[in-house]
């Protein structure tokens, strides 16, 4: 007797389809009413994020929607009433709305105008003219929201974050980037700093707040005794922030990762601090700190030596900083110093020697390594990524100079 797939119960019919793309879930869909119905079944459709142009009216689609048990929309283009979303949505889990410059506060304001107790995250970045009035109406409405991106919402002021410490006290995740009216006030009210005013967001795990140019150690001092559950820090392009700030990092224990990139005024005393405290990360980001040298190398060595990432791009480190690094970083695995231009092949050869779980470096821009420390970088056993950049080398002598062959890293280039 032979078998055909169409001889398939629904339910294995399900999981196949289950493993397909989205534009082919969508296909099968149309072969014949068997697939159809099983490609209908919600353990197709388990975490697809649906992607929406609404520009006209269409009746059949969030019942659709709703069919195959889709709660997470992303809006590609937004031409009619955010409403109209909500209403057709109403056990919706995430929405993502980046980059719809044309959502007003009136937009948003119209769409939440009662509790959506299933909407866990929210992704309002780079939509421009979204003030505090709409912050206020995502703490009345949005009581379980997790996640909230605002990266770019330029007119968000402290009075947004009030109202985000008064509302959303389950939230986990922040993104602040680029809110350039966001100072040490703002981050106090998050930290619960203002308890006669607002409980605060003590539950955050990630802080972004990347680039927000007023923050100074006084919002660092705010976190450190407020926000106790944070795991990620992201305070890259923060110039307000200095090594005195480091100071109160350095006791956070649950901290993870660290993000300082480009903050002009940390220093090796800022990597001492850290390194004398009680931290425990596996992540740490000091790229572009132009006044970040050998020394802080050491101290990375002596209390930060459970790192498992670590970026030092453009700092002004030398092969005896890697020297006094090496010996302690067993657990290192990614490890970036691209335009370290003082870096050499002995360099490279003590990192072979030592950092043997490594899977990824950037040399992008090291400009005095030779052929000598590649080969010895391409020995390392666990090596899976190697940028090198601007490092300037034919295709053939990669392959051929080299001697590299199919089991050994690529050499990517950015």
């Amino acid at each position: 007797m032979e078998t055909h797939i169409s001889c398939l119960f629904p339910e294995i019919l399900a999981i196949i389809f289950s493993y397909l793309d989205v534009k082919d879930k969508g296909r099968v869909a149309q072969v014949c009413a068997a697939w159809r119905d099983a490609s209908y079944h919600k353990s197709v459709w388990r975490g697809v994020e649906a992607k929406l142009h609404l520009r006209r009216a269409n009746p059949s689609l969030f019942p659709s929607l709703q069919t195959r048990g889709i709660k997470k929309v992303q809006i590609l283009s937004l031409r009619r009433s955010l409403s109209y979303v909500i209403q057709g949505m109403p056990h919706i889990e995430s929405l993502n709305l980046c980059g719809c410059f044309n959502l007003t506060d009136n937009g948003l304001g119209h769409a939440f105008v009662q509790d959506i107790p299933s909407l866990r995250v929210l992704n309002l970045s780079l939509c421009k003219q979204i003030t505090d009035s709409s912050l206020g109406r995502i703490a009345q409405y949005l009581k379980n929201l997790e996640v909230l991106e605002l990266g770019g919402c330029s007119n968000i002021t402290n009075t947004g974050l009030l109202l985000i410490a008064w509302g959303l006290h389950r939230l986990k995740s922040l993104n602040l980037r680029s809110c350039r009216h966001v100072s040490d006030v703002g981050i106090g009210h998050l930290s619960g700093m203002t308890r006669s005013a607002a409980e605060g967001c003590l539950s955050l795990e990630k802080l972004t707040l990347q680039d927000c140019q007023k923050l100074t150690d006084l919002s660092l001092k705010h976190v450190s005794k407020g926000l106790n559950k944070l795991k990620v820090l992201n305070l890259s392009f923060c110039g307000g922030i200095s090594d005195a700030g480091m100071i109160h990092l350095s006791h956070m224990t649950h901290l993870c990762s660290l993000n300082l990139r480009s903050c002009d005024n940390i220093s090796d005393t800022g990597i001492m601090h850290l390194a004398m405290g009680s931290l425990r990360l596996s992540g740490l980001d000091v790229s572009f700190c132009d006044k970040i040298g050998d020394q802080s190398l050491a101290y990375i060595a002596q209390g930060l030596y459970q790192l498992k990432s670590l970026s030092l791009c453009s700092c002004h480190i030398s092969d005896d900083g890697i020297n006094r690094m090496v010996r302690q970083m067993h657990e290192l695995k990614t490890l970036n110093i691209g335009q370290c231009v003082r870096i050499t092949d002995k360099g490279l050869e003590l990192i072979a020697d030592h950092l043997t779980q490594l899977t990824g470096i950037d040399l992008y821009g090291c400009t005095k390594i030779t052929k000598r420390g590649l080969e010895r970088i391409t020995q390392l056993p666990c090596l899976k990524v190697l940028n090198l950049g601007l490092w300037q080398m034919t295709e053939s002598e990669r392959v051929k100079g080299l001697g590299m062959k199919r089991n050994e890293p690529s050499l990517r280039e950015v």
